[in-house]
């Protein structure tokens, strides 16, 4: 499958998130693929993800707008408060009502249990999910841990936990791949009438 992006004449400086680190890339892609939840915290993290993940593949701002369904705007907050402050600009900071307080061994226990194989803690299941680390954390003999699977999510992300590894993201092993990446931003800025072609193998021609 061949696909094209195009850059409207005219354009000389579009806003546009800087680009990512591989990490970065992998935490946006789990983001973007769990969706939005049911809690509004979850949905505005998916939504903020969702606009950084359409700039870095060459979205304009109008077209971001559209797929997210707000203001023009507000896209080119999101994303320069991304470049600014990195993946801690996708959490709402909200002042009011007060979150439920994991102290630190607290955490230490959710990460240890999250990183051990189930059947070891007499679990009859080989792999943990949100909701069955939820369940045991919330009932077993050793620590009692009451947390919400958003929470806990983001406990995991912070400490680099995940339950199924990212297998679309892939990381170049290539010595000159910041070099390339500059030449085709550079062509990017200094000729935004070009449209690059390629498929999954990287660009066809420039």
């Amino acid at each position: 499958m061949v696909g094209r992006v195009c850059f409207d004449r005219g354009m000389s400086k579009p806003v546009k998130v800087r680009r990512l680190s591989d990490h970065e890339g992998r935490q946006l892609q789990q983001i973007v693929r769990r969706g939005g939840g049911r809690s509004e915290k979850s949905i505005v993290r998916w939504r903020r993800a969702m606009v950084v993940m359409a700039s870095a593949s060459g979205n304009t701002v109008p077209a971001i707008a559209r797929l997210v369904q707000t203001s023009e705007d507000r896209v080119r907050e999101m994303i320069h408060r991304f470049n600014d402050k990195g993946m801690a600009s996708l959490d709402p900071q909200w002042a009011g009502g007060c979150p439920r307080q994991i102290t630190t061994d607290d955490e230490v226990f959710i990460v240890a249990t999250a990183t051990a194989r189930p059947e070891t803690l007499g679990q009859p299941f080989t792999r943990w999910s949100l909701r069955k680390l939820v369940g045991y954390l919330a009932d077993n003999s050793s620590r009692v841990v009451s947390v919400g699977r958003e929470r806990l999510r983001q406990i995991l992300d912070a400490n680099d936990v995940t339950f199924q590894r990212t297998k679309t993201w892939k990381e170049s092993n290539d010595s000159d791949r910041d070099a390339k990446l500059d030449r085709i931003e550079e062509v990017i800025e200094q000729y935004p009438e070009r449209c690059f072609a390629f498929d999954e193998f990287g660009p066809l021609a420039i």
